[in-house]
């Protein structure tokens, strides 16, 4: 599904070339539950832009689905990042002024869906994220931090992507919400089939998926399984 082969990354600012990613290469299969970690500098977030077409390596190649990314058009990697991936952010992203429902369905928006359509897909994405449906038509900042980072995975989850890609997703939650929010991923990884990518810092956050790819200093220093 996702095969990176000898990615590197090199951002030159002032004449000075700073080597982020050195010779990364590794493959995720559907289906399965992978946390990328590592401190701060190390990387990870850069793999992650990688991944999510948000971003491209300075040399090296990547694969989706068996399409090399590299060779697709700026509309096509928009395709992607439309159709194929559902982001997750620390920050949840949402609009602060809108409901749940309204911020569910603005990717369907830009998709294009048939207006009739938006709202049970919106609510299916809800059910599946795990938002009480007392809260639908709350707007987003009447919310608590758990609810609303669990409005931004349905939100991920809407357009029905084949990837759930999370940046830190409990950065900004106390420990018992951020458990909360991992036991989402690990619902929708078991029972739904979502491939989730997870980034994060803490190992802690780490070990809740299936498989662990640490990074240090842009090189993998450890991918193991998580059994």
């Amino acid at each position: 599904m996702i095969e990176l082969r000898n990615i590197n990354k090199i951002y030159i600012s002032d004449d000075v070339e700073t080597q982020v990613l050195k010779n990364i290469s590794f493959k995720i299969d559907k289906g399965e539950f992978v946390a990328i970690t590592g401190p701060s500098g190390s990387g990870k977030s850069t793999i992650m832009h990688i991944i999510g077409a948000l971003d491209s390596p300075t040399n090296g190649e990547y694969f989706l689905d068996g399409n090399d990314v590299s060779k697709l058009s700026d509309d096509e990697l928009a395709d992607i990042r439309r159709n194929k991936i559902g982001f997750v952010f620390q920050a949840f992203n949402l609009l602060p002024r809108a409901t749940v429902l309204r911020n569910v369905t603005l990717p369907l928006v830009y998709a294009e869906t048939v207006p009739e359509k938006r709202t049970e897909m919106a609510k299916k994405a809800l059910l599946a994220a795990g938002l009480d449906e007392n809260r639908w038509y709350h707007f987003s900042n009447q919310l608590s931090g758990g609810q609303m980072q669990r409005v931004a995975i349905a939100r991920a989850l809407v357009n029905n992507p084949s990837i759930i890609l999370a940046d830190e997703p409990t950065g900004n939650l106390d420990t018992k919400t951020g458990e909360i929010v991992l036991d989402t991923f690990q619902k929708l990884n078991r029972e739904e089939g979502h491939t989730i990518i997870l980034i994060t810092h803490e190992y802690e956050v780490a070990k809740r998926a299936n498989r662990i790819i640490s990074i240090r200093d842009g090189m993998i220093v450890e991918d193991r399984n998580n059994f």
